[in-house]
């Protein structure tokens, strides 16, 4: 029996890195998408191409998967990809934008829409949630080896035309208007910096703590959101108690 559960455990641990992983290159061919279809397919002559080839490579992302994004990009078997941007409101009235890159419409609002009625939740009109967000440029640079303080680097990011840097003992975090997220990526590159992250994308501004009853609603919610594989991105004007993070 201590065999089973071993194998077991084993197992359930392995299925849980496989779903982690599987979202990660879920999210790596999202950025590859945009990337190819902003600035071309050829990493040579884009940058920003280039940042997440080599994203996706420290991913170890299977060849054929970064191929598929830039085939969708380029229009490659005549599938046509949209993006699309949902609104909604989970358990306890929280805010929820999820980003969908599909060939299909109607079969993803429809999933959508399904996995906010499953969770106590309800898919919103355009605008109805969005105004809570705001968009913004966002740039981490891992401190790992990196032989800069955070003086230096502040420096370095206002220069650039940052608005904002948070630092964690991990990485420096730098926020910058939508427009001017290609010029600060591109002067930090030039100093030598290397970017982790490089992307626009929405935050909150403000966060609601999800009730600790509406907790698994609310997880089984944004399980489900990102285990649909036309979801992008969800952004979340949520956080979860403590008790059950």
């Amino acid at each position: 029996m201590s065999g089973h559960s071993k194998w077991h455990n084993i197992q359930g641990r392995k299925n849980a890195q496989d779903a982690k992983r599987g979202k990660i290159f879920q999210k790596i061919s999202r950025d590859l998408y945009q990337a190819a279809k902003a600035g071309g397919p050829d990493p040579d002559g884009n940058p920003q191409l280039r940042l997440e080839m080599d994203k996706a490579r420290a991913a170890n992302m299977p060849k054929d998967n970064i191929k598929r994004a830039l085939d969708k990009a380029s229009g490659v078997g005549g599938a046509k990809f949209e993006e699309i941007t949902y609104e909604g409101y989970g358990p306890a009235g929280t805010a929820i934008m999820v980003a969908a890159l599909t060939d299909n419409k109607n079969r993803t609002a429809a999933a959508v829409r399904s996995a906010f009625t499953h969770h106590g939740g309800a898919l919103g009109a355009a605008g109805s949630v969005s105004y809570m967000f705001d968009r913004k440029g966002y740039i981490v640079i891992l401190r790992d080896g990196l032989d800069t303080d955070e003086d230096t680097m502040l420096m370095d990011a206002l220069d650039a035309g940052a608005d904002d840097m948070q630092t964690t003992d991990d990485e420096f975090k730098i926020f910058t208007d939508p427009q001017s997220e290609i010029s600060a990526r591109d002067a930090l590159q030039a100093k030598g910096y290397k970017l982790d992250t490089a992307e626009v994308r929405m935050f909150p501004q403000n966060t609601t703590e999800v009730p600790e009853a509406k907790a698994p609603q609310y997880q089984g919610l944004i399980e489900e959101l990102e285990d649909n594989d036309d979801v992008s991105d969800i952004y979340e004007a949520a956080v979860l108690p403590e008790s059950v993070e």
